[in-house]
């Protein structure tokens, strides 16, 4: 088995239990913890007993996003990588786009199992996932914009909330609290906070009673009439839009005030969102 740092793994029958285990980070995604995530899903894929991966996060939060002090601090590969145009866009294809479509296009059933906030790439996560299953106490929330972001690198919202609440989600930096998300559709149920791990593994104790073939032919054809309503499209456009406009004079502007202000200015920020 593998020795992950920043996630846990485990298979129990026909479901594997994926767990973000940056608790005291707030589950900020850093580089270790992305390219600990796929790595779990190869096992996922490669166990022909697992049916279904449900997503998890330990401590109070599922994400508060992107590990934006690992970025700023600029002493990780990519990090560094980011100082150039170019090296920024390879950075976002590779460790966001790529990572989050690939999971996505997992070919067996996912479910994520959200509490306290999920936000900004917490969200994106979230939302690549088959179906999402809502403490009472979660809290969706996008503030990218007022960051000078474009609502980070997959637009989710307008395909979860529908395109004028998807406005209003990221250029009011509204939060969801999980009833409205429920509402809206963003999430499939809402449950007790101390129910949410039994909650989330009776959902994938039913869809693992679909036969796997069954399950990835559902999975397929829906992401399918998903492409042909121009879902993928529409992410790549608002990919490179997001480049364009995070390599603007405003951008890189607000990007030297966040460096100026330190870690506490990072933290205030993701602790805010």
């Amino acid at each position: 088995m593998t020795p992950f740092v920043t996630i846990r793994y485990a298979a129990d029958g026909p479901i594997a239990t994926i767990t973000l285990a940056r608790p005291e980070a707030r589950n900020a995604q850093s580089s270790e913890l992305i390219d600990e995530l796929d790595a779990a899903f190869d096992l996922a894929d490669a166990d022909d007993a697992v049916r279904v991966v449900v997503l998890a996060a330990d401590g109070d939060h599922f994400s508060a996003g992107h590990d934006l002090k690992e970025i700023l601090a600029g002493d990780s590969f990519w990090a560094a990588q980011r100082a150039t145009p170019e090296g920024k866009l390879r950075h976002e294809q590779v460790m966001y786009w790529d990572r989050l479509v690939r999971i996505r296009d997992f070919r067996k059933p996912t479910i994520a199992a959200v509490q306290g906030t999920c936000a900004a790439g917490g969200l994106m996560l979230a939302c690549v996932c088959d179906l999402i299953v809502a403490a009472d106490d979660a809290v969706f929330s996008n503030p990218v914009a007022r960051m000078s972001g474009v609502g980070v690198e997959l637009l989710v919202e307008p395909w979860e909330l529908g395109p004028r609440k998807a406005k209003e989600f990221l250029l009011c930096a509204t939060k969801l609290d999980a009833a409205e998300a429920e509402r809206l559709g963003l999430v499939n149920r809402v449950v007790p906070r101390a129910e949410l791990a039994a909650q989330a593994r009776a959902m994938a104790e039913s869809v693992a009673l679909v036969p796997p073939v069954t399950a990835e032919a559902i999975k397929a054809s829906v992401n399918h009439m998903l492409d042909t309503q121009g879902q993928r499209e529409s992410w790549r456009y608002h990919f490179m839009i997001h480049q364009f406009v995070s390599n603007t004079p405003t951008a890189l502007d607000r990007l030297d005030d966040r460096r100026a202000g330190g870690m506490d200015a990072v933290k205030r920020e993701q602790a805010g969102s």
